[in-house]
């Protein structure tokens, strides 16, 4: 396939305005990987700014008011430490870190990470590994003495939001499994002890430390992650045995203190590392599994045992979270605290971890409202460990939940209003639909995970509002509300989201014939379909959208998380595809549209956007097509996250002002 750059800029519209809230934006300090101690005693995180790629750990004491410990291991390029983990005795703390890696005189260095200890006063660096290969989320044993970590030796991993590497030769063959590896700490021996034939995407010890359990399916492991099951896995022996097939997506395997049951999460997920679903328990020898959360109105996104009846969840509650804790003898779960934002402890940025007895935790509060920090304390009552964005100003409106109803469903959006409202004046208004389909839009402050929250700050510093919609397909509702867009995607979501405008127009400010549209991924298709579906919008940007099913099918090299969204494959049920697809609707389109992807994107093709971007120039609707080299599904360049940002505002300013 050949590769189309087309960019298009606009000088006169980069203003400084602009470039200033970029640079005050990627101020922002973020944190990320949050650890607790064992103990409850002292807690771990990683630290940066929104702006920077670099990224080290600190350590504070929870009940004390000392300033954070950096720890220093790197002397020189770009360092990045990930994925602090604690030892039982809360003595030692382990992490990933590529420091030393490389050329360092050159101040250049490797993406290789090696797994590091050091005390719990952060001194004492030791590097015990020599690691060639992708490796991720380091878990101690029960007794100390060992550290188990997913690894792809000789290969890269961290799944498909990064770019995708240009694959030549036999395609088939060239697939590089994550296995379970173990380092023994005695020795500094690594051995990996799970089967070649399987990627593994998670994994939890047995309280003796001689078995895992774990999530996996056959590789290639970025696409078969929506067919994984459940695996034991004897670690003397590397055997595998299937315990748990799910009839969805299942995350999160954790084994209860006793070592008689395995809880997990299951549901329908679009998105590896975006978990939402029920709560579900097994017997450790397999067998039918039990629904510990039936027809609840949330969704479970994390999980911890506090004893072998007792188990601490983490859940999306209508566009923000909560802290329950479950109890299987009673049936019974009671709700420890709430908040507008999303916690959840694994995954793709965790932002939440606990204690081994309960009793204590830590998490990153921030808002739309409020800027990130680093928290701990009892559960649910923390107190704040650090304050590095205090003097951060809030340059744009104060959020808001919105609630509406439509086709009998209760839906929840957030809505930012422009950093100042005149009295009698209205103004323009951006939707900004929420990727996944099963996600969740929380109150965030707008800089981090790569400055693609930045859009929301953007829009409403110059003078718009931005509504930002949870419909059905989205967390927060219990999973019948999930699962309301199989077989449907954009019909009735498309309906939810146009009935929340509405209900905004009605209580803000808003100009119904100044209205914009958005998104990324889901969201990018979402903006494609909306275009084709109504004229009520007067300027769209789709983001890494999806213009044809039938198509991307074939392209993508995620293909499997596809069926239980659609029912079936492309080639057993053609029409389900088709009617959910924007180019079927083309001619319909006189909504200017600015296309933005990645030329890398393996969620997304690239391929998606050009023929989106291709049918309307040939239709004569106004169009431009930017594809960022190098860029996967999620943008890592901060030069090309700020020129994405300032591309979206000034199309919307050239449309909507």
């Amino acid at each position: 396939m050949r590769h189309f750059f087309l960019l298009f800029v606009f000088p006169t519209l980069l203003t400084a305005q602009n470039m200033n809230l970029t640079e005050q934006l990627g101020k922002t300090v973020v944190y990320g990987d949050v650890a607790v101690s064992p103990d409850g005693t002292r807690v771990a995180w990683v630290q940066s700014t929104a702006a920077a790629t670099s990224k080290q750990i600190y350590i504070s004491k929870t009940a004390a008011a000392s300033a954070p410990v950096k720890i220093e291991i790197g002397n020189g390029g770009n360092q990045i430490d990930a994925e602090p983990a604690w030892s039982p005795d809360s003595k030692t703390l382990a992490f990933l870190s590529n420091a030393g890696e490389g050329d360092i005189r050159a101040g250049l260095a490797s993406d290789q990470k090696q797994l590091w200890i050091v005390d719990a006063e952060g001194s004492g660096a030791k590097k015990l590994t020599k690691l060639s290969g992708y490796a991720a989320r380091p878990r101690w044993s029960h007794d100390g003495k060992q550290i188990a970590l997913l690894y792809i030796e000789g290969a890269g991993g961290g799944g498909p939001l990064m770019a995708a590497p240009t694959t030549t030769g036999i395609i088939d063959k060239a697939i590089h499994n994550q296995r379970i590896a173990v380092i023994d700490l005695a020795t500094g021996q690594t051995r990996q002890v799970s089967p070649a034939d399987l990627h593994f995407y998670d994994f939890d010890w047995s309280p003796d430390d001689k078995t895992f359990v774990g999530t996996a399916a056959p590789g290639p492991g970025d696409n078969n992650w929506w067919i994984a099951q459940i695996y034991k896995i004897d670690i003397t022996s590397g055997k595998a045995t299937s315990i748990y097939k799910p009839l969805l997506q299942v995350a999160v395997p954790r084994w209860s203190p006793d070592g008689k049951q395995i809880a997990f999460i299951e549901g329908i997920m679009s998105d590896e590392g975006f978990h939402g679903g029920d709560l579900l328990t097994i017997s450790a020898n397999g067998g039918p599994a039990t629904n510990r959360t039936p027809g609840r109105r949330t969704s479970v996104s994390s999980l911890f045992w506090l004893s072998s009846d007792q188990i601490l969840l983490t859940e999306y509650v209508s566009g923000g979270s909560a802290i329950s804790q479950l109890s299987m003898s009673e049936k019974s779960v009671r709700t420890i605290s709430k908040s507008p934002e999303g916690i959840h402890a694994f995954g793709n940025f965790p932002n939440f971890a606990l204690s081994r007895d309960g009793k204590s935790a830590a998490a990153v509060l921030g808002n739309y409202n409020s800027p990130p920090e680093v928290w701990a304390g009892p559960t649910g009552n923390w107190q704040q460990l650090t304050n590095n964005n205090a003097s951060l100003p809030m340059t744009w409106g104060k959020a808001e939940s919105i609630e509406w109803k439509n086709d009998g469903f209760n839906i929840q959006g957030w809505i930012l209003p422009p950093a100042k409202v005149e009295s009698g004046k209205k103004y323009p208004m951006v939707t900004l639909i929420h990727g996944g389909p099963s996600g969740q839009t929380s109150s965030e402050w707008p800089a981090g995970a790569g400055m693609s929250r930045a859009i929301i700050a953007g829009l409403s510093w110059r003078g718009y509002f931005v509504f930002l919609p949870n419909p059905r397909g989205s967390y927060g509702q219990g999973e019948d509300f999930t699962r309301a867009n199989v077989k449907d995607l954009g019909h009735g979501d498309l309906r939810d989201d146009l009935a929340g405008i509405d209900a905004a127009i009605e209580k803000y400010a808003i100009d119904p014939n100044r209205l914009g549209v958005t998104g990324w991924s889901y969201g990018g298709f979402m903006t494609m379909w909306t275009v084709t579906q109504t004229d009520r919008f007067k300027a769209a940007v789709a983001g890494a959208g999806v213009a044809n099913w039938q198509s991307y099918y074939g392209q993508n090299l995620i293909d499997q998380w596809m069926i239980p969204f659609f029912g079936a494959s492309v080639y057993d049920d053609p029409a389900v595809y088709e009617k959910s697809s924007p180019i079927k609707f083309i001619k319909n389109v006189k909504t200017p549209t600015l296309v933005i992807v990645g030329e890398h994107d393996a969620e997304c093709p690239s391929a998606q956007s050009y023929e989106f971007w291709h049918a309307l120039r040939t239709l004569g609707v106004p169009t431009q097509l930017i594809i960022y080299p190098g860029e996967g599904h999620h943008f890592l360049k901060p030069e090309n996250q700020a020129d994405r940002m300032n591309q979206t505002l000034a199309w919307f300013d050239k449309y909507l002002k």
